[in-house]
This record gives structure tokens, C-alpha cells and sequence, in this order.
């Protein structure tokens, strides 16, 4: 006589089976997803950070304004930090094609406020550019 059908023993072997590979795999994917945006977190920072430096020199050591800091290093602009098309004497710039992404928020608001208030905290004081998403990224 032949079988024709799995029995319940066997059919609860192979769903321990496949779970005990789940719980493997799954966390390992979680921590390669963390790993990656905190990749993705401190290039953008390093890349940013560069290019306020350049923005600084070429600006007679003075850094974008808080106000305008995505048009100041998203277009042209003159020596005194005025924005304005290449054409009509705006030789300086652009340092960034777009504000990039912060992998955290998904977005690229820049902003001087507490924590969480936008993606990249800015101080046009000193320059510094960090992570606003939270205290834990805004080490970086």
C-alpha cells in the first residue's frame, strides 16, 4: 500500500525546521539594515562637511547663513554669499546638487532646533552639521 499524505510528525519537523532558520536569518538582515544607514548617515555627513569647509574658504572664512544654507550650497553664488545665476557673475558654487537625505527621517530639512525638530541640525556660527533625527546620531 502506498502513502499518499504526510504525517503530522513530520509536517511539525519541518515547520520547527523553518523556524529555527527564521530566527537565524531574520536578525541578521536587521542588523545589516542598521549598519547600512549608519553607513549611508556618517558619508553624507563626511561629504556635507567637506563642502561647508570649501564653501568657508572660498567665502573669506565666513559660513552659509542658517536662512539660506540650501541656496547657498545648492547654487551659484558671489564671494559675499549672495545667490544668483553663473551667467551674471555667481562664480562660486553650487558645493551640493541637492541637501541629501538623512536614511533615518527619509527627508533633508536642515534646521537649528532640538532634536527630532528636522533631519540635519546646522550652526552657522560654527559650522557645525550634524544628524537631527536623534541623540543618538547626532554624535556622528
Amino acid at each position: 500500500m502506498k502513502r499518499l499524505a504526510y504525517t503530522l510528525v513530520e509536517v511539525l519537523i519541518v515547520v520547527i525546521v523553518l523556524g529555527i532558520l527564521a530566527a537565524i536569518v531574520v536578525p541578521q538582515f536587521s542588523n545589516a539594515s542598521e549598519e547600512s544607514n549608519l553607513s549611508s548617515l556618517k558619508t553624507n555627513l563626511q561629504i556635507i562637511r567637506g563642502q561647508l569647509q570649501l564653501y568657508k574658504i572660498q567665502h573669506n572664512e565666513t559660513w552659509p547663513s542658517a536662512d539660506k544654507f540650501v541656496d547657498q550650497m545648492t547654487k551659484n553664488t558671489k564671494i559675499d554669499g549672495s545667490i544668483g545665476l553663473a551667467a551674471d557673475g555667481f562664480h562660486l558654487g553650487p558645493y551640493l546638487q541637492t541637501i541629501p537625505n538623512n536614511p533615518y527621517t527619509g527627508t533633508n530639512t536642515v534646521g537649528k532646533g532640538a532634536v527630532g525638530t528636522s533631519a540635519w541640525y546646522y550652526d552657522e556660527t560654527t559650522g557645525e552639521f550634524k544628524a537631527n533625527d536623534s541623540a543618538e546620531h547626532a554624535i556622528y
